[in-house]
C-alpha cells in the first residue's frame, strides 16, 4: 500500500497572488516565486510534524475569517514573526498561547485568511 508522507502543499484561491506572495515574503521571510513558496524540508526542527486536521464543520477555531480553513506557518521566532506580520498590518487574533506543542499565535492576513502560527517546543 502507498503510504502518505506528510503535507505535499496549501493550494487556494487569492485576489492577487502575486502581491500575497510579497505580503509573506516582506513580513515573514517565506522565500517566494510566480507560483508559490517552496520550504526546504531540512530547515523543519527535529520532531517537529506536519498535521492534515479536519475540524467539526461547526468549528468557531477559524473565526473571524469566513474561509473553511486556516494555515498554520511554523516559525523560528513567534514573538517576532508576530511582530513583522502586526506592522506589516495584519489583523492579530487572540492571545498567544503557550502548549505541550509549543507556543502559538494568530492573525488574518491581506485576503482574509486566517494564519495560526507555530514555534514548536524544544
Amino acid at each position: 500500500m502507498a503510504r502518505v508522507l506528510g503535507i505535499g502543499g496549501i493550494f487556494f484561491k487569492s485576489p492577487d497572488p502575486v502581491k500575497l506572495y510579497a505580503w509573506y515574503q516582506e513580513h515573514l521571510g517565506m522565500p517566494s516565486g510566480d507560483d508559490g513558496v517552496a520550504f526546504a524540508l531540512d530547515r523543519v526542527p527535529p520532531g517537529a510534524v506536519g498535521i492534515f486536521g479536519a475540524f467539526p464543520e461547526d468549528t468557531r477555531y477559524f473565526e473571524p475569517s469566513y474561509n473553511a480553513f486556516m494555515f498554520n506557518l511554523m516559525v523560528d521566532d513567534l514573538e517576532q514573526a508576530v511582530a513583522q506580520v502586526e506592522a506589516g498590518g495584519a489583523d492579530i487574533i487572540g492571545d498567544q498561547v503557550n502548549s505541550e506543542f509549543g507556543k502559538f499565535a494568530w492573525f488574518i492576513d491581506p485576503d482574509g485568511n486566517k494564519v495560526e502560527l507555530w514555534e514548536p517546543s524544544g
